[in-house]
């Protein structure tokens, strides 16, 4: 089995925060949601986020060169991204990796997460297996890696691990897809979906949480996040939108993701 992906970014503004990368030969995705607060400062955080994606590219090869095939390990990748990241600023990231197991045929996501960009796992046309968990310090104050910080830094990543089988599909993004969508959206949008659609499932889930985004009286996740918080809110919340949709096929399929070479998103 392999994975084949495609990615949209809908940015809030010019070029935004947001950044990703998805490598093929690796097998190996990456997001990252630079953290905008530090604009207050005249420092543009998506530099940080577009940075630590190149440099968690360039590990992800750098390691798929070196090991066997299927055992890139994701906190690898992102210690040396962090390590190789001169920018100032700060931002979330998950780095995916696929990986092979002992038991014949059968294939793992390894993750290595921090903060509130993650992943879904979708199973039969519809149905979520798994789903990352947020790391966060309180209501919208992620985890993040931060520029020269030893606290804030690879080492408070969660190491996650699922099994995947063919047929799944797995959905990667930042905050700005799941604060406007609910697991049940996307596994609705997911099973709906038909591939003679005129856009990519990417591009299908991104605009819809874009289009959620600027409603100021449905209920979102973040809403209700922010309700629970104590905090009055209603609508959904404007962001950037990083969607990354991998398929997991036999090995024998070929992609009608975009071609088969990389996917590289950080220079947007």
């Amino acid at each position: 089995m392999k994975m084949l992906a495609e990615s949209y970014y809908i940015p809030k503004n010019e070029a935004g925060d947001d950044a990703t990368f998805f490598s093929q030969s690796a097998q190996v995705i990456g997001v990252a949601d630079g953290v905008g607060g530090w604009s207050t400062e005249g420092i543009d955080a998506g530099e940080y986020a577009r940075q630590l994606m190149r440099n968690a590219y360039a590990a992800a090869v750098k390691e798929y060169n070196h090991r066997p095939i299927f055992q890139v390990d994701p906190k690898e990748v992102l210690r040396q991204a962090f390590l190789n990241t001169a920018e100032m600023g700060s931002s979330t990231a998950c780095i995916i990796s696929f990986a092979a197991v002992p038991a014949p045929g059968k294939m793992i996501l390894r993750a290595a997460n921090v903060g509130d960009s993650g992943f879904m796992v979708i199973r039969g046309g519809g149905g979520t297996v798994y789903r990352s968990p947020v790391q966060q310090h309180s209501f919208n104050f992620p985890y993040q890696l931060e520029y020269l910080s030893e606290k804030h830094s690879h080492r408070q990543a969660a190491e996650l691990a699922v099994e995947v089988e063919s047929g799944d599909v797995v959905v990667a993004g930042t905050d700005g897809l799941f604060d406007n969508l609910f697991a049940g959206d996307i596994e609705r949008i997911v099973g709906d979906y038909c591939m003679d659609s005129m856009f990519s499932l990417s591009e299908t889930l991104a605009r819809a949480a874009h289009g959620r985004s600027r409603e100021t009286t449905t209920v979102s996740p973040f809403q209700v996040a922010a309700n629970e918080a104590g905090i009055q809110y209603v609508g959904g919340k404007l962001d950037d939108i990083t969607v990354v949709v991998a398929y997991v096929v036999p090995d024998t399929s070929s992609s009608y993701c975009g071609g088969d070479g990389d996917v590289m998103d950080v220079d947007c």
